[in-house]
């Protein structure tokens, strides 16, 4: 199940994602950080429901972004980058975080060489949202035993819902009466 109804607080029913989706969309919302336009990727690290470390496609430390100096394409990939699932293993090790065991969410199918290293660095489970070209990281998770799950791109990214979000709706009631409450 994907989402879950619930009872909001004036009664009516509103929708809270399932752990598989909130860590997708988190993984989305690292890929906005990503430094090459050819493809943004994100990718959460997640050892029971906590996130150990999040990546996305990203340039080496200290060196030129694609934004700024282009992209580096060798036989048609840019190679000025990390992929996100790279990104985010080296984020855990350098602070020394485990992964033995964890699920990755990655926006989109993890290439070969990426599935190798979420295997190699303990990853159990992968969730994406969508398919990578010619990839043989399907069959590499299946051999390793990972599971893999594919989830439906959701319809909206981000529900937020102002009507129930209680500092929103604490501030637009005190709208009427900022005086009172604010000094000069």
């Amino acid at each position: 199940m994907d989402f879950q109804i619930i009872k909001s607080a004036d009664g009516e029913p509103s929708y809270r994602p399932s752990w598989d989706v909130y860590f997708l969309k988190l993984a989305m919302l690292a890929s906005e950080r990503a430094t090459c336009p050819r493809m943004h990727c994100g990718c959460v690290l997640v050892n029971d429901r906590h996130v150990v470390s999040t990546g996305y496609n990203g340039s080496l430390p200290g060196t030129p972004h694609c934004y700024t100096d282009g992209c580096m394409v060798v036989d048609g990939h840019c190679v000025r980058t990390n992929h996100a699932e790279i990104n985010a293993i080296c984020q855990a090790a350098r602070h020394g975080l485990q992964l033995a065991g964890a699920t990755a969410y990655v926006t989109n199918m993890p290439c070969t060489s990426c599935a190798k290293a979420l295997i190699a660095a303990g990853i159990r489970r992968v969730v994406v949202f969508s398919d990578y070209h010619n990839t043989l990281a399907e069959r590499f998770f299946n051999e390793a035993g990972v599971e893999l799950a594919r989830l439906p791109m959701p319809e909206q990214i981000i529900h937020y819902d102002l009507d129930n979000f209680s500092s929103a709706k604490r501030f637009a009631d005190l709208d009427d009466k900022t005086d009172s409450y604010c000094t000069q």
